[in-house]
Parts: C-alpha cells; structure tokens; sequence
C-alpha cells in the first residue's frame, strides 16, 4: 500500500514546524489504516495533499489547521496549533461521543441529529452527522444509484425497517430529514449491538464503532466473515471518511466564523444527483 504526498508552497526557509512534524508522525498510525488515511493538512503555507492509497479521495475537513494560516504572524503559537492537531487526532481515533457543536449543523438539523444520537449509548450525534455529510452532503433530495432517498441516503429496505414519521407531519418520507436521521440512528444503533455481541463472543476483532460504521457500509455479515472490519477500500474507506469529520463536528477544527454549516466539501460532492 503506498500513499502520494506533496507539498506546494511553503515559507521557503525548508523548515518543518512542529504541527507539521504532528501531522505526518502521527496521520499514517490514524485508525491503524497505514497508508490508507492520511488528510488534506495546511501546514503554515505548505499545502499537504495525501491520497488515500490509490482510491485518489482527498479529506479536507481532518486536521483543519486554519489556524497556521496567520500570514506567519498569527495569534496561535506553535505549541497551541501542536496540541491542536493531536486533540484532533485523538478525536478522531475515539469512540464518537463528543458532544455536538450545534455551530457546524445547519440549524433546522441540530435536534434530529442530537435525538439520533440518543438511541443508543454506542452512537453520538457527531457519527451520525458525520456519516450524513459523507453520504449526501445535506442533500435532501439525493438520489443514490441504488434507489437510496434523502439526507441519510439510507437503503429502501433499510428505510422501510427502520422509518418512522419522527415529526408527526402524517407521513413516513426517506426524504423528509426528520424521519430519514431518525430512521438513520435506529439502524446504526441495531448494527452496535450487533457488532458488540460478535465482540463478545468472540467472532470478531476491533473497536464496537469501527464494526458498526463498517457493517453500515458493507454488511455485517462482510464484518463477520473478515472477523473484523474487512480489508477493502470500500470498508476502510468508509470508516476513515466518517472518522475524519469528527473533529469538525465536535468544535475542533470547526470552519471559520461565518462559514456556512455543513457544506465542507467531501467526495460525495463529485457524485451526480438526480431527483425524482
């Protein structure tokens, strides 16, 4: 497995902050992936493009080190953008459950998210967002290639299990974002405990919320016949993807002042969208 990594700009001094010195120490051994996950990083003026093995998806929102981009004068020391980059890392690499920066979610979607993110103990409001954005961009009308409908972009049959008319408007509706998140956190919540049986007895190896993200996108009984997230790029893909929003969503690395909530660029952007 190999990763492309360049660098274009740059203070021209050839010096190597310690942030940066952060970034690349620590971005290969993130999730344990190798050289599958390694972000989009902007490290004081350098521009840091790493691609996920040869899958060419590039992760911007991970390590939003906006705050190196003071013009070589900024407010932050060193030693505070340093400590940055491993509190994004560590979030990142954790179990989800930070609380939700309200700030980074369109406002009409904080509640839904947050009580999505109550139905069980195993999946918070920020994995939940951060699957949403990868999946659909906060599209509401996006069409998958397989029939998937809405913000979540959650299967037909997965949606006909597990949807609820959650804001009492009179209908069941994929592409109502209420019904769709809700349906959304029941479904991960069933896979968790899925993904944690198989733990304990046994059948499998990992972290609960690895499994679970990765059943999400595979299957679970890929997760079961691998013993654990299965080595693919679609599965390992998935999983770093979601992780490297986690950060963001939690208010660290969160856009700047003014930026519009929940329009970060991710690859589902380059997906084509029709509507019914």
């Amino acid at each position: 497995m190999s990763a492309d990594m360049g660098e274009k700009g740059g203070d021209g001094d050839g010096g190597e902050s310690g942030v940066a010195k952060t970034v690349r120490n620590t971005g290969v051994a993130v999730l344990g992936f190798g050289c599958l996950l390694l972000p989009v990083v902007l490290v004081g003026g350098a521009v840091v493009v790493i691609i996920f093995g040869g899958l060419g998806v590039l992760l911007a929102p991970l390590i939003a080190l906006i705050l190196l981009f003071g013009g070589g004068g900024g407010s932050h020391s060193d030693a505070d953008n340093e400590a940055t980059a491993n509190e994004v890392v560590a979030i990142m690499q954790g179990d989800g459950k930070d609380p939700l920066d309200e700030s980074t979610v369109p406002e009409d979607l904080v509640q839904p998210i947050e009580d999505a993110g109550k139905e069980c103990e195993t999946i918070g409001p920020v994995v939940i967002v951060s699957q949403i954005e990868f999946a659909s961009g906060y599209n509401s009308k996006m069409v998958g290639p397989d029939g998937e409908k809405g913000i979540s972009q959650l299967p037909p049959a997965v949606f006909e299990k597990y949807g609820k008319d959650d804001d009492d408007n009179g209908k069941v509706s994929a592409e109502d974002d209420v019904d769709s998140i809700r349906a959304q956190g029941r479904f991960m919540c069933d896979l968790a405990d899925e993904a944690q049986n198989a733990l304990d007895t046994a059948k499998v190896k990992g972290n609960v919320l690895d499994l679970t993200l990765a059943a999400y996108k595979v299957g679970m009984d890929a997760v079961l016949a691998a013993k654990g997230v299965p080595q693919t790029n679609e599965a390992l893909g998935y999983v770093a993807a979601v992780r490297a929003q986690f950060a963001k969503y939690a208010g660290v690395a969160a856009p700047p002042p003014g930026a519009t909530p929940g329009v970060t660029p991710t690859p589902t952007e380059t997906r084509k969208t029709t509507t019914s």
